[in-house]
């Protein structure tokens, strides 16, 4: 039975990537159908009979002759979808582990703030989870953060709602299992807000999940893939908009310094996100860029989305002289075998070029180790402060 709020949501058609999971695949569809929205299966190259499980239901459906993709099955859906009129794609996966009955929980969460992308979070909390599905959710959840700024609890879900005229006019790197890491990625960086909602997840007790991951090829995709992003968000070229006339969200401007400061200050604050900025702050501060070093760290911490303040104030901790001296011991030691002793004034200034290249090359391993170190320092503080204060 329809929801008595579809009137408000976008015109929405439901698709369903399916690789191999005849199994499946048609009870997913009937339940999509039982709450009278329009679906879309999307046969990306199945040879198990996939397509004929489903081809006598009231649904529409496309199809690829070899396999080319979960990636591409979503952006061949869209395409189509744009022909049809219809605003936004529903997506879920084949493997019957999401309830249709929750898609309602997107569609009513994106009528209230549309056009946005929305994520069906997975409650994986049961005793039939896979751990590898856990630590991959934890990883991606991580890695989505860093690049575009966006904490969500469930970057890895297949459920997800998006619009149409995003998928149509955005270019993608990827069209294999890395697509949907990158989708989220680049919808933030076009200025898409991100949000989820909490839905169920269904393992069959005792039953072995199909899955189409390659630990190696996957991997290496997913390297590769988030080497790109990463070094994508620190190039200040501004990105597309996601949808046209879709503009980013005003912050506080240097003509009102409170306001900018109390803004900086309450900016990615969990102890984690203070932990980061702390490490990153000791390590560019060790390197030896006295007269940059201030508006690199802000800039670094900007582009990685980490609280600036705390970062800036961490890089004082290798202030002259001690950590450049410690640097500069490392690199004479690395490149002669021997610590450097000769403090007299030929080794000082006669010499300075070369303790400048032992002070970079010991930065790179004395930076690292001391921001891992004021990391994990911070972010045990930290923790243990909040707890002090509840």
């Amino acid at each position: 039975m329809p929801d008595p709020g579809a009137a408000s949501w976008p015109q929405t058609l439901v698709v369903i990537p399916v690789f191999n999971h005849a199994g499946t695949v048609r009870s997913v569809a009937q339940g999509c159908l039982e709450l009278g929205l329009p679906v879309l299966v999307v046969d990306d190259g199945s040879t198990d009979g996939s397509f004929a499980a489903v081809a006598d239901l009231p649904i529409r459906t496309h199809r690829f002759p070899a396999n080319r993709g979960k990636g591409a099955a979503i952006l061949a859906a869209a395409a189509l979808a744009r022909d049809l009129g219809y605003a936004a794609i529903l997506t879920l996966d084949a493997d019957g582990q999401h309830d249709p009955a929750d898609a309602p929980r997107l569609l009513t969460a994106a009528a209230a703030a549309w056009p946005a992308i929305l994520v069906g979070a997975r409650r994986m909390d049961g005793p039939d989870v896979p751990a590898s599905s856990l630590f991959g959710r934890a990883f991606s959840n991580f890695w989505v953060r860093l690049e575009c700024g966006q904490t969500l609890p469930d970057t890895q879900s297949g459920f997800r709602l998006y619009p149409v005229a995003f998928l149509d006019r955005t270019r993608f790197l990827t069209r294999r299992y890395t697509f949907e890491v990158e989708v989220l990625v680049r919808g933030a960086w076009g200025g898409l807000p991100l949000d989820a909602v909490p839905v169920s997840v269904h393992y069959a007790p005792g039953k072995a999940r199909i899955s189409h991951f390659r630990a190696f090829r996957d991997n290496l995709r997913l390297t590769v893939l988030h080497t790109f992003l990463v070094t994508r968000s620190l190039i200040p070229w501004p990105h597309p908009r996601a949808v046209p006339g879709l503009a980013p969200a005003a912050g506080p401007s240097l003509w009102h310094p409170k306001a900018l400061l109390r803004h900086l200050a309450r900016q990615h604050t969990t102890p984690l996100e203070l932990a980061m900025a702390a490490g990153v702050g000791i390590f560019l501060g060790a390197l030896p860029i006295i007269p940059f070093g201030l508006a690199l760290i802000l800039y670094v911490s900007h582009r990685f989305h980490l609280n600036k303040l705390a970062a800036a104030a961490a890089s004082n901790l290798c202030i002259a002289p001690f950590v450049p001296f410690l640097c500069i011991e490392a690199g004479h030691f690395l490149l002669h075998g021997r610590f450097w002793t000769d403090f007299s004034r030929h080794g000082l200034l006669q010499e300075i070029h070369l303790r400048l290249l032992e002070w970079l090359l010991g930065s790179l391993v004395v930076g690292p180790l001391l921001g891992l170190a004021g990391g994990v320092l911070t972010y045990w503080l930290v923790r243990s402060l909040r707890r002090r204060a509840k």
